[in-house]
């Protein structure tokens, strides 16, 4: 495991975390991030536009003139789409861009997003951020300590300190998000990512796969065990027939 410095609000180093080689410093997964920032950002698409056909544009209930003898083409509505101020052949019309992708690519996709601000130097750890004081602009001095002013911070916290948010929600490009809620998109948008100490290992706990037995599968020997015991079980006899 790769040792990782921890610092306090003054920018000194206090302590360091094991961060896992499984997952950073590994190759980045581009394929992973790239559909899953596809999903978030369909996701947010309003889906609100709206074109009217020949049926919602008002007018048009009088036919413009007679079928026959007049040398023009037949028409029964001057709401047609064929003609000047009609309706609109096959238009937008209000949907839901929105879908999901398996939990195991948004979880994967989480994880390449840490590794790549690990990998591009954009990841800091600190103890907390407890800020005693209210007021914001004492905040922004412990940003200037971390030099992260000027840049576009994304925080993961635990959400215990409501402080934090009262002194940080005034901070231009700061933005605060629980570490149980962060998807991959949040942290790919973002130039910065600081995290806690206890927001990095929930956010740890949110990514490394699960063991088996956790999950309530046995492991291998277990089954080989249990597939051995079951061969040397004598065989019940059967029901003898009547004749």
């Amino acid at each position: 495991m790769a040792s990782f410095p921890v610092y306090n609000i003054e920018g000194q180093k206090k302590d360091s975390i094991e961060l896992p080689d499984a997952i950073f410093g590994q190759r980045i997964n581009q394929n992973i991030l790239h559909q899953a920032v596809l999903m978030y950002q369909a996701g947010q698409r309003q889906g609100t536009l709206k074109t009217k056909n020949r049926v919602d544009v008002s007018g048009g209930g009088k036919k413009p003139f007679r079928q026959k003898g007049t040398g023009r083409a037949r028409a029964g509505s001057n709401r047609s789409p064929l003609w000047m101020g009609g309706g609109v052949i096959f238009g937008p019309v209000p949907r839901d861009f929105s879908y999901s992708i398996p939990r195991q690519i948004k979880v994967s996709a989480l994880r390449e997003s840490l590794n790549s601000k690990f990998m591009d130097k954009d990841l800091m750890c600190v103890a907390d951020l407890n800020i005693k004081s209210a007021k914001t602009k004492d905040f922004v001095k412990a940003l200037n300590n971390l030099k992260l002013v000027g840049s576009k911070v994304l925080a993961l916290w635990d959400g215990k300190d409501e402080n934090l948010m009262r002194v940080s929600r005034n901070v231009p490009h700061f933005n605060l998000v629980r570490a149980q809620d962060v998807n991959a998109y949040d942290i790919l948008r973002n130039k910065k990512l600081l995290v806690t100490k206890s927001a990095l290992q929930d956010l740890l706990k949110r990514v490394i796969p699960a063991s088996d037995e956790s999950k309530g599968r046995k492991s291998p020997a277990a089954a080989a065990e249990k597939s051995a015991a079951t061969k040397s079980r004598p065989k019940r006899a059967g029901r003898e027939g009547t004749t």
